[in-house]
């Protein structure tokens, strides 16, 4: 290492242990903080906890400090929630209080320090992505423009594995072709275009340079640099890194996309009959030429949607599958709903999927055992607050272990089983907007995922299509799929993507 660079940092660890002990004595006289572990002086309790802070193990500190502790992380408190009650104090009655986000070093990069929609702090610049994205995202119009079009590319995901012959013998992963799907589902609303298959080429680089960014997002490896300032510097590879990508994403949705669609507005205006703009990126644009916004807030409305909409609702199909093949009487029970209703060989369409109380109670525990997002996203406090009884900081970073609400044997009878029918028997009145603050999928208030209004309709699409068309099961050798969890940041997927054999079935 440079003798500077390590000089500066000793000169800088010296400084920040005389600050924190300072900083902790004068706290600990002013406010009443929640219970954890007691940190030690620059580093907190990052050297008890470590980097991975994932929703189990914050789930397994919550059973030994209770539903709300604090965890200081270098220069960083962390305030974990773990009872339905503070959720929704956090997320409710204290939503204007805690309704900020909190980023990290590399967040920061991949959002350019929130001039998003999601990462944003809570103020006028969230209000008016809000509004702006909104309409030609996230209503229910928006889905009886495009439903039709996700049930065409549900056809076409049963139309390929068909034509696959090993499918049914060897069996494929079918991650892949349902990203493609995921894909075309978005990029029609985003840009009213679709790919035609997993080898076009724009398809290619967009889905390993969104995989990149995950990745690298979502990893706990650079936690101790944003945890610890003065380690920042052993950081400098993995944010050059960081930075590449995002400038590389950016260029390619602007060259490909939003320049596309420029183009063509500037051509033509692009309505439907009824007047209204065609695609999404048309009122994106639109609002760019009213000044609301600016170039770079357009893209990173498209790099919002390119993760959050994409990757946790692909994340959760694979979850649904993955459990149907390894529950194969709850598939069946599902099969049996489906010909029973619909009537067999009747394919399943959005409106269908509000008469299938079986198909709703699959995704729901889907949902619930598997939650794509078991922390949600981090919210903040922008002042100083009060929280269960306790003071919380200004700038703390809160999270809401929603996997543990949904997931708590005090609160839900056997929840370590994939027991659909719940949702129909003692649980039948829980819904996935938030009704219950024991089920929080989508989180609830001011700053919940508004996109529960496409995932919700096009998992029911998928996932009903699928278990009409085929039956699905392990590979040959196999009894069941390995169902091991990887965890991130605030996300949950499945660590292997898994082999499955579809055996269609005779109309």
């Amino acid at each position: 290492m440079d003798l500077l660079i390590l000089e500066k940092i000793l000169l800088s660890l010296f400084a920040a242990a005389v600050a924190a002990i300072a900083v902790s004595k004068l706290r600990g006289k002013k406010f009443k903080l929640p219970p954890g572990p007691i940190p030690v002086p620059i580093f907190g309790n990052w050297l008890q906890v470590g980097d991975d802070l994932n929703h189990r193990n914050l789930t397994d500190l919550a059973k030994r400090f209770g539903q709300i502790f604090l965890l200081r992380m270098g220069q960083r408190n962390l305030v974990v929630v773990s009872s339905p009650e503070l959720a929704k104090e956090v997320l409710h009655t204290q939503g204007v209080e805690f309704g900020s986000r909190t980023r990290n070093v590399v967040f920061d990069i991949f959002t350019g320090k929130g001039q998003d929609m999601v990462f944003t702090v809570y103020g006028e610049h969230w209000r008016k992505m809000r509004r702006i994205m909104t309409v030609p995202f996230f209503t229910n119009k928006v889905v009886q423009q495009y439903r039709q079009g996700w049930e065409y590319e549900a056809d076409e995901v049963v139309k390929d594995v068909r034509k696959n012959p090993e499918s049914a013998t060897k069996g494929t992963v079918l991650r892949h072709r349902l990203q493609l799907m995921m894909y075309n589902n978005m990029f029609r609303i985003m840009f009213d275009r679709r790919f035609e298959s997993m080898k076009d080429p724009l398809f290619m680089k967009l889905k390993v340079l969104n995989g990149e960014r995950s990745r690298l997002a979502q990893s706990f490896e650079y936690n101790y640099g944003d945890f610890i300032p003065i380690l920042r510097p052993f950081l400098r590879g993995y944010l050059k890194a960081c930075k590449e990508v995002k400038e590389t994403r950016l260029k390619l949705f602007k060259d490909h996309f939003v320049d596309e669609r420029k183009k063509l507005a500037g051509t033509r205006k692009p309505e439907n009959k009824d007047g209204s703009l065609k695609c999404a990126m048309d009122h994106i644009l639109d609002a760019q030429q009213k000044g609301e916004i600016n170039e770079d807030n357009v893209l990173y409305v498209v790099e919002n949607i390119n993760v959050a909409a994409i990757e946790t609702t692909l994340w959760s199909i694979e979850w649904a599958i993955a459990e149907l093949v390894n529950h194969p009487e709850i598939q069946n029970k599902l099969r049996n709903e489906l010909d029973t209703v619909l009537g067999p060989g009747v394919q399943v369409t959005e409106p269908d999927t509000q008469r299938l109380p079986y198909l709703q109670a699959v995704i729901k525990e889907t949902l619930r055992l598997r939650m794509a997002i078991p922390l949600l996203v981090p919210h903040m406090n922008l002042q100083d607050a009060k929280l269960g009884g306790y003071d919380i900081p200004a700038e703390s970073k809160i999270l809401v272990n929603a996997w543990y609400l949904a997931n708590n044997p005090s609160q839900w009878k056997n929840p370590e089983e994939f027991r659909p029918e719940r949702f129909l028997e003692e649980e039948s009145k829980v819904e996935a907007n938030g009704n219950d603050f024991r089920y929080l999928p989508f989180g609830v208030g001011r700053r919940s995922c508004p996109g529960i209004i496409l995932a919700l309709p096009i998992l029911g699409i998928t996932v009903g299509r699928l278990v009409q068309n085929f039956e699905m099961m392990p590979p040959p050798g196999q009894s069941k799929l390995d169902t091991t969890e990887k965890g991130g940041q605030f996300s949950l997927h499945i660590l292997k993507h898994s082999t499955i054999v579809l055996k269609p079935r005779t109309s």
